[in-house]
């Protein structure tokens, strides 16, 4: 076991429960959502529609604004996550940074396969918009793009947290969570999803994400 993957006594060490809560706080999101479109509870049903119409891009959208929509998204495809993750990994794995580098795995690939899975059991239809969800034939809960770069962003800082400055951290923190707007906002923008996707999307990518290091970090692990 690699270095990194060693606990210390001048490292600060949390209780596995105290790390899972905020695993427990997006399982909540995700399943409240979730609950509220099986059971079309209407608050969430009416927002979800006002704020989709809002932001689509609309069907006479010009050329330019799809490419440059579909590339703003492209950070949210599995490919993409595959794409800056396997040279990490590769290098971790030279490393002899075992744990790590399953958790990293796990989380990555991980993610898209659990999203899919909640979409077949919530089973929501795509936005009707004839040049958006109307194109697209799988399901529409959570949005897989919106749990992709969540699970990225979050994977990233964990692995980098303990080498950077508070500074950094801060930094960092803001442009990860700039990115995973900027993808989720998009997804709207093109007419995929709905409001209530983009958030259970986002939160189903970081908890799944917190929960996978926490399980392979074991009982007890440090943060720096």
């Amino acid at each position: 076991m690699g270095q990194a993957d060693h606990v210390t006594t001048a490292q600060r060490v949390h209780p596995f429960g105290v790390r899972l809560l905020p695993v427990a706080v997006c399982a909540l999101v995700v399943v409240l959502l979730g609950a509220g479109v099986a059971t079309g509870w209407g608050p969430q049903l009416r927002l979800d529609d006002a704020v989709s119409r809002a932001l689509y891009a609309g069907d006479d959208r010009s050329r330019t604004v799809s490419v440059v929509l579909e590339v703003l998204t492209a950070p949210g495809l599995s490919a993409f996550r595959f794409l800056v993750f396997l040279p990490v990994v590769v290098l971790l794995l030279r490393a002899r940074r075992w744990v790590t580098a399953a958790w990293v795995t796990v989380a990555v690939v991980g993610v898209g396969l659990a999203n899919s899975g909640l979409k077949e059991l919530v089973g929501r239809v795509r936005p009707g918009f004839a040049e958006g969800g109307a194109q697209v034939d799988s399901l529409s809960f959570p949005s897989g793009h919106s749990a992709g770069i969540a699970c990225l962003v979050t994977t990233a800082l964990v692995l980098a947290w303990p080498g950077l400055s508070r500074a950094g951290r801060r930094w960092w923190t803001l442009a990860g969570v700039a990115a995973v707007v900027v993808v989720g906002s998009t997804r709207m923008l093109l007419g995929v999803h709905y409001l209530s996707d983009v958030v259970a999307g986002w939160a189903f990518g970081v908890g799944w994400t917190l929960l996978v290091v926490g399980v392979a970090r074991g009982v007890r692990w440090t943060t720096a």
